[in-house]
């Protein structure tokens, strides 16, 4: 019997498909996350099932949408706590959220050892929901000056780089003696590209020059974004800027432009590939390579100007489009995956089945091992629910229906509808014109049978 995996689920935040180069981005540079996908299984359709961060790891870790598993909480936050930055900077005490069978708790039932590594951002603390060991910083975004614990420890502020940090730990997870000898799960949580762009060492600020850096077809390189200054400064700093209020994070460098965000955004995001070329390298050094399975992906896009949109939340594809690669060296062919749409909820059962680990019943998401073989699973299309309403994403189209206002019910007609073969930047809604009514009605089955079937949390 060949031994059980070793796995690594190994996220970043924020981070949209468009902007890698095995995506085909022509400038970007990714070569840790393209060797991946050239040795791997990319899935050329991936979404998350909600573009808010809380939300969408709490499905990650959960395998349930995020009504089951939250009761639809995107974001939860201190009711009593003043002023813009009211989410809890650590976990809270209890377990209110993801009641059910977690994918740690499935896989160290097993014999799994399991351990996080980087961003948590979910309600309950990382034991409380089947982690052995961990190391999470605050929910506060900054990559200099990050405050930790490890274990629930005395909270403690490494030198130097948060990034650089978290690489660190990752190679000393894997370099333990004996490490082999144990399956193990984990979760490695990467922070960039997230904000704040600017706190970062001036190589990855000055990395991309911003002329060199192309805009998607749906940003308007003429038009302001509304409150564009005040964004860009949430770009920068985060909470620096819009809580605390620093004098140096009100300030935008000389001509600073959408193009120069880009450009940072970019940056971070080649920081988070030198991040995992950093897990790769320990991986081939120790051999944990040969039977380890890494996932890679993301907990939600960014818009950045798009649709003249910015950060995340809503059904757009630039919100809500990721990567997704399974990297399995001597166990899965390489491929590009493309008949299918695959979603955060599907990755726990995905990664239980790889493993031969019972799936539990409670789990909503389905497993994608018949895409990595090469065919297709029961379930083609994925949903994704945003604090307005929820959505369906086909391989081809896009459908979006709103709550009816102040209930969580569906409204009777859709928001938006989009052919994103025809209109892949969603310049062209179709919703309410008659055009392809056949594929409209198709799809608010979809979705509304999904609505039908998919329970919110109990008591919420």
């Amino acid at each position: 019997m060949d031994p059980a995996p070793h796995i690594i689920l190994c996220t970043c935040d924020q981070l949209r498909a468009f902007e890698t180069g095995c995506h085909g981005n022509p400038i970007i540079r990714t070569p840790s996350v393209d060797r991946l996908a050239r040795e791997g299984v990319r899935f050329e359709h991936a979404v998350t099932n909600f573009p808010v961060c809380m939300a969408a790891r709490s499905v990650l870790v959960s395998g349930q949408y995020n009504r089951s598993s939250t009761g639809g909480v995107s974001n939860v936050a201190y009711p009593t706590r003043p002023g813009d930055y009211a989410m809890p900077e650590y976990p809270i005490a209890g377990r209110p959220h993801l009641r059910d069978t977690t994918l740690a708790e499935a896989l160290r039932a097993a014999g799994y050892d399991t351990a996080v590594v980087g961003k948590w951002h979910i309600h309950s603390w990382p034991d409380d929901v089947g982690f052995d060991e961990y190391l999470i910083p605050r929910v506060h975004h900054c990559h200099s000056g990050q405050s930790f614990t490890r274990n629930g420890g005395p909270e403690f502020v490494p030198a130097g780089w948060s990034v650089e940090f978290e690489a660190a730990e990752v190679e000393r997870f894997l370099n333990t003696p004996g490490r082999g000898k144990r399956p193990f799960l984990l979760y490695y949580s990467i922070s960039p590209p997230h904000c704040p762009v600017a706190d970062a060492p001036v190589r990855i600020r000055t990395m991309y020059a911003p002329e060199d850096v192309p805009l998607r077809d749906n940003v308007d390189p003429i038009r302001p974004l509304e409150s564009q200054e005040h964004w860009f400064r949430v770009y920068r700093w985060d909470f620096r800027y819009y809580s605390f209020g620093l004098p140096h994070t009100l300030e935008l460098p000389p001509g600073y432009g959408l193009r120069q965000l880009i450009a940072e955004y970019y940056g971070m995001v080649t920081w988070m590939d030198e991040a995992i070329g950093r897990m790769l390298a320990a991986l081939d050094a120790t051999g944990l390579a040969e039977n380890t399975i890494v996932v890679f992906t993301s907990d939600h896009g960014d818009n950045l100007g798009s649709l003249g949109l910015v950060q995340k939340g809503g059904p757009n594809e630039e919100s809500i489009r990721i990567p997704l690669i399974v990297w399995a060296p001597g166990r899965l062919h390489p491929r590009v995956a493309d008949g299918c749409v695959a979603s955060l909820v599907d990755i726990a059962p995905t990664l239980l089945d790889l493993a031969g680990v019972p799936i539990p019943k409670t789990m909503q998401g389905q497993s994608l091992v018949p895409a990595l073989d090469g065919g297709l699973p029961p379930r083609v299309h994925a949903v994704v629910e945003t604090g307005s309403g929820a959505a369906v994403r086909t391989p081809s189209h896009l459908y979006h229906v709103p709550f009816e206002p102040g209930t969580r019910t569906l409204a009777g007609a859709p928001s938006m509808f989009h052919d994103l073969q025809d209109d892949p930047f969603e310049l062209r809604n179709l919703a309410g014109t008659g055009e392809q009514a056949q594929t409209a009605q198709s799809c608010d089955a979809l979705l509304r049978q999904w609505d039908r079937s998919t329970p919110w949390m109990a008591g919420t």
